[in-house]
């Protein structure tokens, strides 16, 4: 028996080696007697039927196994948030979903820390940034109604109404407040009955900016006058704010704002406090303001506006 060699084996070296997988044979610790094929790996049936039965045993029940939701309300129907907001125009559904991960969101006063939320949008309150998001079939614009035009969606004269700048529309559109005839400036249009009601309610308060031109010499206790109440036929108004913007000669503009609603009310304080009006224009009405949307021009009001419309009145 030469070196290397074993009694029950072939010498070892570089032959056993080749022989061993040169051409594709077995590795050492692989058998090919085992009925399975060359290339069957070295494990018996038992030890795959075993492995089987454990897995069989793992999973059996899976299929009783309620898995945790991903978040609150899953079970619910409805429309997924992210792309509730993105219809209400706060962005690409991407966008609103950072609008979530930033937790700047919240459904039924609980901010939302999860995506993949479904909402009910004709009855869950959703709000941005504490602004409520109006996800409803309503419509909120303002109108910057031109003088001589009178505050009324239909007119039986025939005169010009505000219902001539809103034809064409989805739905029936209403005025929140009025106007005079001859008064210009900002007027919001909407569909949301409550909203409009409060609004006009004297429980909220919301302010109302006026630009007022008259005659002077003006006192300088105009302002005090003013603020400290002036008696008119219904009784005291106040004004919250009064200030000169201009003034040109004898000629002022003033800027009034109240809180007040009732009929000619600016127009008849500066009357009664011995000024009369010769234009008076609407500046803002809460959160809405004027700024250069020009005469008889409608425009959509933002969701930010639309929110801070209704935070005004606790909506």
């Amino acid at each position: 028996m030469g070196p290397g060699a074993t009694p029950d084996g072939p010498k070892s070296g570089r032959g056993a080696s080749a022989r061993g997988g040169a051409k594709g044979g077995p590795r050492q610790g692989q058998s090919s007697g085992t009925g399975r094929g060359r290339w069957a790996p070295a494990t018996s049936r038992e030890y795959d039927a075993r492995a089987e039965e454990r897995n069989r045993e793992r999973y059996a029940d899976k299929k009783d196994v309620k898995l945790p939701k991903t978040f609150p309300g899953a079970e619910q129907e409805g429309e997924r948030l992210q792309k509730i907001l993105a219809r209400a125009g706060y962005g690409s559904r991407r966008s609103c979903e950072e609008l979530i991960e930033q937790s700047r969101v919240e459904v039924n006063g609980e901010i939302v820390v999860e995506q993949g939320l479904r909402v009910d949008p004709e009855n869950d309150e959703i709000k941005v940034d504490g602004l409520t998001v109006a996800t409803q079939s309503y419509q909120f614009f303002s109108l910057n109604k031109p003088a001589g035009v009178v505050s009324t969606m239909e007119d039986n004269e025939g005169r010009q109404c505000l219902g001539d700048y809103v034809t064409n529309r989805e739905t029936r559109l209403f005025h929140v407040g009025r106007l005079d005839t001859e008064t210009e400036g900002v007027i919001l249009l909407t569909n949301h009955g409550e909203l409009a009601h409060r609004l006009t309610h004297p429980k909220y308060g919301v302010k109302k900016v006026y630009l007022a031109h008259i005659v002077g010499p003006i006192p300088r206790d105009l302002g005090k006058q003013l603020k400290d109440g002036i008696q008119l036929e219904d009784g005291y108004a106040r004004a919250d704010h009064f200030r000169v913007v201009e003034q040109t000669g004898k000629n002022y503009l003033v800027e009034v704002t109240l809180h007040e609603g009732r009929k000619h009310i600016v127009r008849r304080m500066l009357a009664e406090a011995g000024f009369p009006v010769d234009k008076l224009v609407r500046v803002s009405f809460g959160p809405i303001t004027l700024g250069d949307q020009k005469s008889g021009w409608l425009r959509r009001l933002s969701n930010t506006e639309v929110g801070m419309l209704m935070k005004e009145v606790d909506l």
